[in-house]
């Protein structure tokens, strides 16, 4: 311990020789004494196992057996809203549970999702502009899929990288109240646990109950996209039955009905017999039949067939007993509607029978044979039969024909009176029954398979019947001509190109659209149908209004007469769940009104959702925008690719590969996802189908990748133009890659140590070659604490200032060193901080009247860095790289170029190069050296984090709280802290990257070497390199203390001369390298080994090579592929390993 005595005569003044010679002396003395206790430890522990005998050899068995580590987990007290501790140590391993813990709620109380963040109010717009997006509403219903998860990965990245950016930033989150969806739900629930129908409730009482139902489950699909990381601005959150949604839904149908957009028609429509309601287009699945099929039906117990075509005859009438005209049709039930048959005009066949008719052989109704080009000659028979009232080619028929039109249907899909003895039956028993009534008249002719498609409701299950039903249409012709000319223009950008192709096709073949839907849940049609008392009229009056006073107002204006004579019955039924979300855009900031949010806020920036609404909800955003704001809604629609599964299926229940992105973030258990098929609408009989291809794609379940990595695979999936092939193992291997990441900085904390402060511009001084001490006072820094400066890296700066100064404040001492020295208490290992100790033995031989003469210190001396070296410039110039990358790819929507520059920096150029090289930097002396690695390590560091955190930012955020900041005025989160900006990172140099393109290609290829021959680590080869181009060698003798590390080799020599016994391997042409194995391999030992591992590879070649000989059709595409690859890879393997014979031969 040091004299701290202070009494006796002050002893003589040593010289600084004697001061060295003592120090020196004392250091070594130091070192043996070290070394003693050691070897003496050592022999202890030897003859304690010695003693122990047997005893020991059991507890060594047990040692075998590894202990599961346990995922940490986050256990701190952090109330929600509170920030997360960052104090604690960062866990060993990366833990999604514990990295995505406590942020979310502090992000959200923070206010950083808001755009007045950092902002007096909204209208305080910066110079960067506004970036503003709605999400795609999702159904209140709703559960989180993997169409959510991929809208919602993305939408997020895009929003976190504009906020970067510095723009005002706002995505608007809703949800939809899923008109049909939330009323089955809710009818379901009432039937299971009441066994009540809405009837038995009436109107209001349901209603009633629906907003119960969404108050107690519909925040589910909320919570569920916090737990994606969506960074909505909740306190925007818009509901699309809210109040003021109702008021601009009101609003729009009144604007629209009275310019005459909006009218009233009685036309076909898609009809849902279970819901008793007109569906759209989009809930109707097309079903594709290559024949006869048996389908389940809700209502029947049988099920019922399908995929067949019956022909059947018409007696004509007047004829002979053989006149007739066979008709055929794949929904015979409807023939007791048809109300003519249709011939091709110049059809000879059928030219006889011009103006006459056949009679129906069930109802009391002649039917006149038309002549209508529509017929197809050579199809069939070449007469059709024409049931306008529930065919679209048959209604088009209809009216060109002056056909009646009979419905044969009622709502809940009975037969109607006036059919016979068919009145009353079901529809599908209707089908029966009249072709065995056919059969008993003579007049049924065949049943043949026939490849058709069976309509289903998505919703119900059920089949959808075309029914005519007097509606509410929208105009559409002239809003879709305005729309197709806003993308031709270019005023409206839709992202990929290959989707303006199918934006035209729908806008050119526009309908009308079909706005009413016969529901009690929804915006209820504000039409009112008005009789005057005392008065019929055949036709009918509808007038509509915001409220019913001004409708009666208008009626009373039309018809002119008295308001007490005017009786208004409001139209029971709902408008179409995509009319609100058509208004979302503006409706969400207050339209009608004119508000600020409206003014700042629209139009909006971008679109972003799934190819397959471009019809349903982006046209009709267009559609509403332009024709009641005169704006469009957004500049840009981005439109991404359907998730498939890794075979590239669709996503199906009944094929088991559907997945919730649940149970990729948490994983599950192949036990677990069997029991998910029980609680879903699955017939029993598919469930083990189900379950059979669950246990094929996911043997093990699924593990916990997390959110960070689901996202991540997400958008590096998103290539645009084509389906996402989601491969669950591929997720799996990004959360790996945030292990790369949670590894690459828990080291660089380690070597930064607490008390690294990052100067701003200091990477940009190196590279400049400006870094140059200006002022005297920065030439000190303040010497860190107690426990900062005893830790190992404490210990490694102290060692490298001393090793290029005697003391901590250059050539003197002071009592920085005396209090440094109280500080570490007891002398360092000789052997790790050899200048350290002797500066400690130093200040040891003073005595107390030298120490307490010290002259007071400044601090500890700043050593000057070194210039950058070749390594530092090549990671500095990926850096730069990698932040072009990433604009580039959020400016074009290529978000895999951003994923791929990311992953590549991070794993196999931070991780596997520069972090490998600075390794024995930081176990050096050699302190301006450290210092320089520092700070590019830092750099990289930091905008590493920033440039990956729109796409994780979980892990992200956990990381970058715990790095030294650049100073205390720096944001709170990493995602208000600004995107790095390509013109701050201008380290490209192109000319550095080839020169480490070529120094890798040498390690790679000993690397290889070395595995083929099972080298370990721990053994370090000799590598000479034999050049025959004078501008590679230079290269090759910069970089060889890099390839040392690289290559794990002990000793670099670029030589012409290369001693004998060397494995000879060539790099290229001009590169050969020699590879010193003598003494570390056994020749013949080897030569076995590779034997072995040939005859087995060369067996495996035979069996691929006969399996991709199977001929097409007889193997998954898929299967072929894998085994196509494997063969080449073996192939490559063989090659190799004769290479490796050939070198043993020479040892």
């Amino acid at each position: 311990m040091p004299d701290e005595s202070g009494s006796g005569a002050a002893p003589p003044v040593k010289t600084a020789k004697q001061l060295e010679k003592e120090a020196k002396k004392a250091a070594e003395k130091a070192a043996k004494l070290e070394k003693f206790k050691a070897k003496q430890q050592q022999q202890q522990e030897k003859a304690a196992k010695a003693k122990d005998g047997e005893e020991a050899k059991p507890a060594k068995k047990e040692k075998v057996k590894k202990e599961e580590k346990v995922a940490a987990e986050y256990k701190s007290d952090t109330k929600p809203g509170q920030k997360k501790d960052t104090k604690c140590p960062l866990p060993d391993a990366y833990s999604p549970k514990y990295v995505e813990a406590a942020w979310y709620s502090w992000w959200e109380k923070s206010g950083f999702f808001k755009p007045e963040y950092g902002r007096k109010n909204i209208k305080d717009v910066p110079k960067e502009g506004v970036f503003m997006m709605v999400i795609p509403p999702p159904n209140v219903t709703g559960k989180l899929h993997l169409g959510h998860a991929l809208t919602n990965s993305v939408e997020d990245a895009i929003t976190r990288y504009q906020r970067m950016c510095g723009k005002m930033s706002l995505w608007n989150p809703g949800c939809d109240h899923a008109g049909i969806a939330t009323q089955v739900v809710v009818e379901k629930k009432l039937a299971r646990e009441q066994n009540i129908s809405r009837h038995d409730l009436g109107r209001d009482k349901f209603v009633e109950k629906v907003w119960e139902w969404k108050e107690d489950y519909g925040g589910r699909i909320y919570n569920q996209l916090r737990s994606l990381g969506s960074s909505v601005d909740w306190d925007r959150a818009c509901f699309t039955m809210d109040p003021k949604m109702v008021k601009a839904v009101t609003e729009a149908f009144v604007r629209l009905h009275e310019d005459g957009t909006i009218y009233r028609s009685n036309r076909l429509v898609n009809w849902s017999c279970s819901l008793r309601s007109a569906i759209s287009d989009i809930e109707v699945d097309k079903v594709d039949l290559a024949g006869r099929t048996l389908m389940s039906v809700p209502g029947y117990k049988d099920k019922i067939e399908f995929g067949v075509i019956v022909s059947f005859a018409y007696k004509v009438e007047g004829g002979s007993e053989e006149d007739e005209i066979v008709v055929a049709t794949t929904r015979l039930e409807t023939m007791l509607g048809d109300t003519a048959v249709a011939v091709h005009p110049e059809d000879p066949r059928y030219k006889h029978l011009h103006g006459k008719f056949v009679k129906h052989p069930f109802v009391d109704r002649k039917l006149p044979i038309v002549q209508d080009t529509m017929v197809e000659r050579d199809f069939g028979t070449g007469a059709v039969k024409i049931t306008p009232a529930h065919d679209p080619n048959d209604y088009e028929c209809g009216k060109r024909n002056n056909l009646k039109f009979i419905n044969i249907f009622t709502d809940e899909g009975l037969v109607t009176e006036g059919c016979g003895k068919f009145s009353g039956m079901k529809r599908f028993d209707a089908r029966k029954a009249v072709q065995e009534e056919l059969a008993k008249l003579g007049l049924y002719r065949e049943t043949k398979d026939n490849p058709m498609v069976v309509p289903v409701c998505s919703r119900s299950k059920d089949i959808v019947e075309p029914i005519i039903k007097p509606q509410w249409y929208v105009k559409c012709d002239d809003m879709a001509k305005k729309a197709m000319e806003a993308v031709e223009s270019g005023e409206l950008k839709i992202i990929p190109d290959s989707h303006k192709k199918t934006w035209n096709y729908w806008m050119e073949g526009m309908r009308d659209w079909c706005i009413s839907r016969q529901l009690w849940w929804g915006h209820r049609i504000p039409a009112y149908r008005v009789t005057v008392k005392g008065k019929t009229s055949e036709e009918e009056v509808w007038v509509s209004g915001r409220t019913e006073a001004e409708a009666k107002a208008k009626a009373v204006a039309q018809l002119k007469v008295k308001e007490g004579d005017i009786v208004l019955e409001q139209d029971p039924d709902v408008l179409d769940t995509w009319f609100s979300s058509g208004l979302f855009p503006f409706s969400i900031f207050g339209w009608p009104d004119n508000t600020d949010e409206l003014d700042v806020f629209y139009p909006g920036t971008l679109l972003e959702t799934g190819h397959d609404i471009i019809f349903f909800w982006v046209a009709r955003m267009v559609f509403f925008g332009q024709k009641l704001l005169g704006k469009l809604p957004f500049k840009t629609v981005f439109l991404h690719a359907m998730v498939r599964d890794a075979h590239g299926r669709k996503m199906s229940k009944s094929l088991g590969n559907t997945i919730d992105p649940m149970d990729v973030i948490f994983g599950i258990s192949l036990e677990d996802l069997h029991k998910t098929l029980y609680n879903s609408n699955l017939d029993p009989r598919e469930i083990e189908k189900a379950k059979a291809g669950q246990r094929q794609d996911y043997p093990n379940g699924i593990p916990e990748c997390g959110t960070d990595a689901l996202r991540f695979a997400l958008c590096a999936y998103t290539a645009q133009g084509r389906d996402i092939n989601l491969d669950v193992l591929r997720v799996q291997g990004y959360r790996f890659f945030c292990n790369k990441l949670w590894n690459a900085t828990k080291f660089a904390l380690m070597y930064l140590g607490s008390d690294f402060r990052p100067e701003k511009g200091f990477v940009q001084k190196l590279i400049e070659n400006k870094m140059s001490s200006s002022k005297a006072d920065d030439a000190f820094r303040p010497l860190p604490g107690k426990e900062s400066l005893c830790s190992d890296t404490g210990l490694q700066m102290l060692n490298g200032i001393v090793q290029g100064t005697p003391y901590l404040s250059g050539t003197q001492p002071t009592t920085t060193d005396l209090e440094a020295f109280n500080h570490l208490g007891e002398s360092p290992s000789y052997w790790k901080h050899q200048a350290l100790t002797k500066w400690f033995h130093r200040i040891n031989a003073m005595s107390a009247a030298e120490k307490k003469s010290l002259p007071k210190g400044k601090g500890l001396i700043n050593q000057a860095p070194s210039p950058l070296a070749p390594k530092d410039r090549w990671i500095l110039s990926r850096l730069s790289h990698a932040v072009d990358a990433c604009h580039q790819g959020f400016l074009a929507y290529n978000f895999p170029q951003a994923t791929t520059a990311l992953y590549n920096f991070w794993l196999y150029e931070l991780c596997d190069v520069y972090l490998e090289y600075l390794k024995p930097i930081f176990q050096g002396n050699d302190a301006g050296a450290i210092l320089t690695a520092r700070h590019v390590l830092y750099t990289c560091l930091d905008c590493g984090l920033r440039l990956i955190s729109p796409f994780m930012p979980f892990i992200s955020e956990e990381l970058y709280q715990r790095l030294p900041r650049w100073s205390a005025q720096e944001p709170p989160s990493i995602m208000v802290t600004p995107f790095p900006k390509v013109e701050d990172y201008t380290f490209r140099n192109l000319e550095v990257e080839d020169e480490v393109k070529f120094v890798q290609k040498v390690a790679g290829v000993v690397r290889s070497t070395r595995a083929d021959y099972n080298l370990p680590n721990k053994t370090k080869t000799e590598l000479y390199l034999r050049v025959f181009c004078q501008n590679s060698a230079e290269i090759l003798r910069k970089y060889g203390s890099a390839i040392e590390t690289l290559a794990t080799c002990s000793k670099v020599e670029v030589t012409d001369s290369p001693p004998a016994g060397c494995a000879i391997l060539t790099v290229s042409d001009k590169v050969s390298a020699h590879l010193n194995l003598k003494g570390l391999i056994d020749p013949s030992k080897e030569k076995e080994k590779l034997e072995k591992k040939k005859v087995a590879l060369v067996a495996q070649i035979d069996k691929l090579k006969k399996l991709t000989e199977v001929k097409d059709g007889k193997m998954p595409e898929e299967v072929r592929k894998n085994n196509e690859e494997k063969l080449a890879q073996s192939l490559i393997e063989v090659d190799r390993l004769a290479d490796a014979m050939a070198v043993l031969a020479t040892l």
